[in-house]
C-alpha cells in the first residue's frame, strides 16, 4: 500500500509511552498527518527535479529592500498562485544582473510547492532543444510535453534575434499554452523592443499577442546585484536591519 512513512510514524509510537495516552484517534491522526506529510514531500522534490531551476531560489529569500523598483504587493500576489489557477502570463524585464533569474525561480519555486508542474529554460537552450528534437523526429512529443506544463519559464528572452524557423517554434510552444497554461518570460529588453528581435514580423504579432494580453508586468531597474551584495555598505546596512 506504501504507507511507509505511517508504517515508520507507528514503530515511533510504540517506542513513545506517552503516546499511549493519547485516544485511537488522535494517534491515528497523527499516522495519517505524518503520511500526508511525506507524500507531500517527495511530490514537492519529484516537482523541484522536474523544474530544473536554474537557482535555489525561495520566495521567502527575495530581497525586497534593494531599490530596484519591485512592487512587494504585487510579488506577493503572485507567489499565492492565482494567475497560474487562471492562466496569466508574467512579463520580467531589467537590466543584467538586477534578478531577474533569481525571481523567475522563486515564482518556479512557489509553483512547484502548490503542485503546479514548472520548467525552466534559457531560449537558447530551449531553441536548440527544439531543433534537435524536430532532426530526430521527436517534435510532436517534445511539444506535448511542454504543453502540459503549468508553469514554462523561458529566462534571456531577447538575447539574440530569432531566425524566422525559431521564431515559428516559439510560437508553436507559445500557441499550445495560450490561455490554459501560464508562461513567464524574462528578458533584459523592454516588451516594447521584442518584436524587432523576431525574424517574421506576422509570427512576432502572434507570439506578442498571445504573451502580452493579460500579462503581468514587472519591470525591475538599478545596478546589479552583483555589486550592490559586493559593496562593504551594503553588508553593513544589512547587519544592522
Amino acid at each position: 500500500m506504501r504507507l511507509g512513512a505511517m508504517a515508520d510514524a507507528l514503530e515511533a509510537q510504540r517506542r513513545a509511552p506517552e503516546v499511549h495516552e493519547l485516544s485511537f484517534e488522535e494517534r491515528f491522526g497523527l499516522l495519517v498527518d505524518q503520511e500526508w506529510t511525506a507524500r507531500r514531500g517527495r511530490r514537492l522534490a519529484r516537482l523541484l527535479k522536474e523544474a530544473r531551476l536554474r537557482l535555489p531560489a525561495a520566495p521567502e529569500d527575495i530581497d525586497y529592500r534593494t531599490p530596484r523598483g519591485l512592487d512587494k504587493s504585487l510579488l506577493r500576489t503572485l507567489l499565492g498562485g492565482d494567475w497560474l489557477r487562471d492562466g496569466r502570463n508574467i512579463l520580467l524585464t531589467g537590466p543584467t544582473g538586477v534578478g531577474k533569474t533569481f525571481i523567475a525561480c522563486a515564482l518556479g519555486n512557489a509553483a512547484c510547492r502548490q503542485g503546479f508542474r514548472t520548467r525552466y529554460y534559457r531560449v537558447p537552450r530551449l531553441l536548440g532543444d527544439l531543433e534537435m528534437a524536430r532532426a530526430d523526429g521527436s517534435y510532436p512529443r517534445f511539444l506535448g510535453r511542454l504543453g502540459r506544463v503549468d508553469l514554462l519559464i523561458l529566462d534571456d528572452w531577447g538575447l539574440a534575434p530569432l531566425t524566422a524557423p525559431e521564431a515559428r517554434d516559439l510560437l508553436e510552444v507559445i500557441d499550445d499554452r495560450s490561455m490554459s497554461r501560464s508562461t513567464l518570460v524574462s528578458s533584459q529588453l523592454p516588451v516594447e523592443n521584442w518584436h524587432s528581435t523576431m525574424g517574421d514580423p506576422t509570427v512576432a504579432d502572434a507570439i506578442l499577442d498571445r504573451l502580452v494580453s493579460g500579462a503581468y508586468r514587472i519591470t525591475l531597474k538599478g545596478e546589479s546585484m552583483r555589486k550592490v551584495i559586493a559593496d562593504p555598505r551594503t553588508k553593513q546596512l544589512g547587519a544592522q536591519a
